[in-house]
């Protein structure tokens, strides 16, 4: 298995969000990779790490996921690998629930994403975003959390 940590989708995950998706909410498993320095595509100084402009752009998500219908359902940062073999681990796993795949589509053309997604960029050294939904479990009974 090959893994490749991505920004942005390419054509074939675009059209995804175009196909009707599954009945009910989705969750985003967004498994998250950091710069050791935020890099602005603006040459902009900073001063800031990966993780600090990419905390800038969480902040901000989370508040648009709720204009959406959705939250951030569950952040932690990656302790170890426990099973199985990567070149190198992610630094941070969160989910994210959409109401639908038309909601995350939305959000994602809102001209606040838009405007956000600089400190994302200038951030993330790569993730891969896995979509799943027809969740089960404990965890959907506990109300979201709206820290990231």
């Amino acid at each position: 298995m090959e893994v490749k940590n991505s920004i942005v989708p390419n054509q074939e995950q675009i059209a995804g969000f175009f196909k009707p998706g599954p009945d009910g909410p989705i969750y985003m498993v967004n498994l998250l990779k950091f710069k050791d320095k935020a890099e602005y595509e603006d040459g902009r100084p900073t001063a800031l790490t990966g993780r600090q402009a990419y905390d800038i752009y969480g902040a901000a998500v989370s508040l648009l996921l709720k204009e959406f219908g959705g939250a951030v359902m569950f952040s932690a940062d990656v302790e170890r690998l426990m099973l199985g073999e990567v070149e190198e681990l992610w630094d941070e796993v969160a989910i994210a629930m959409y109401p639908s795949r038309v909601a995350m589509l939305g959000m994602m053309q809102h001209p606040t994403m838009q405007e956000i997604a600089v400190h994302r960029a200038a951030g993330l050294a790569g993730q891969l975003n896995i979509e799943t939904a027809a969740p089960q479990g404990q965890w959907l009974t506990q109300q979201p959390s709206s820290a990231h």
